[in-house]
């Protein structure tokens, strides 16, 4: 189990990190700042000059799972983790990550009033720390943006007039008492092998297509899924549709594009099927529902629309299965590009 104390600068996730892994038993401080120490001395500079902050770095959140998951088999117990995470993308991807990997994550939030967090700031007062203390006011406005989503995903504590260990004890006892839950993701088995998965596209009456939020990954994503063994592929595309959106069709759908997608460590790639779910009247797409912890959200989009909110290779996907449902004929990619 991880617990995970997130919060601004200055909420004092550390000094209470250190006090929760003397409370709570077999316990051990993992702090994901390091790797992005690490990443500083091991990264060309060009490449660090290309991010704002380290959290922008794949490789540091991809190590950041694969760092908790070795601690966890070599001690076991609990990983208590103070680590600020403002951006909902990365939280899924992390979060979703260690889910796959059956590692559960309890989310803290320390959450004490604006006027004490910059009273904690302006009280560092040492030479070395005027430039952490600036990059802390520097994050305030996305810490307040970002409280909506935190404080519905996280366990909240105010620790304005609260010592670290008054803090720790209250994390504690919020973890024992199953009061700061286990966040409530999906848990996909990380494949181990290339991968057939089918998606679908169904439309409203503007043509728009609906895309899907997944909660255990970053980026919008079609409705569907990995194929079950023994499963027809637009059998699975079928399921996942009612199993995500509550939905049932009527037909199965037809062929649209089958894309190649090439092996990226340390994703394994395979087939992308995406086919054509047809158009959902107004009163289907009223009674649409996220029955699951899958999904946080779903929206009918324009093409344009799409392309800010798909990775690169999944909108080119789109693109060319919104071409050949125009040409009414299904298209071969690799990689997101037709070959003749």
């Amino acid at each position: 189990m991880i617990v995970w104390i997130n919060g601004a600068y200055g909420a004092g996730k550390t000094s209470t990190a250190r006090e929760l892994a003397g409370l709570l038993p077999d316990s051990t401080l993992y702090d994901p700042e390091l790797i992005g120490d690490a990443l500083r001395r091991l990264l060309p500079g060009k490449r660090l000059a290309e991010v704002d902050d380290y959290q922008d770095l794949p490789s540091w959140r991809r190590l950041v799972v694969d760092a908790a998951a070795a601690v966890l088999a070599e001690v076991g117990g609990v990983l208590v983790v103070p680590m600020t995470l403002l951006r909902q993308e990365y939280r899924d991807e992390i979060f979703g990550a260690l889910a796959a990997r059956r590692i559960t994550v309890r989310h803290v939030l320390l959450a004490p009033a604006e006027t004490i967090l910059r009273e904690r700031m302006a009280e560092r007062r040492e030479e070395g720390e005027r430039g952490r203390r600036q990059g802390a006011h520097d994050h305030l406005p996305a810490y307040r943006q970002a409280l909506g989503w935190l404080t519905a995903d996280a366990h909240v504590i105010d620790n304005g007039r609260l010592t670290a260990r008054e803090t720790a004890q209250r994390i504690a006892e919020a973890v024992t008492t199953d009061t700061a839950a286990v966040c409530d993701i999906v848990q996909t088995p990380e494949p181990t092998r290339e991968t057939v998965a089918a998606g679908v596209l169904l439309f409203d009456d503007r043509d728009r297509v609906l895309l899907v939020d997944p909660t255990y990954k970053a980026g919008w994503e079609f409705p569907g899924g990995v194929v079950e063994a023994g499963e027809a592929p637009a059998r699975a595309g079928v399921r996942e549709v009612a199993e995500e959106l509550d939905l049932t069709l009527d037909r199965v759908p037809e062929l649209l594009v089958v894309d190649w997608e090439p092996p990226r460590s340390p994703a394994y790639g395979g087939l992308r099927l995406l086919f054509d779910g047809g158009r959902l009247s107004e009163p289907q797409a009223a009674r649409l529902r996220l029955p699951g912890p899958e999904l946080r959200a779903w929206r009918f989009v324009t093409e344009e629309e799409a392309a800010g909110m798909l990775p690169p290779q999944r909108y080119e996907r789109l693109r060319w299965a919104l071409r050949a449902r125009e040409r009414g004929r299904p298209l071969y990619l690799e990689a997101g590009r037709p070959l003749p």
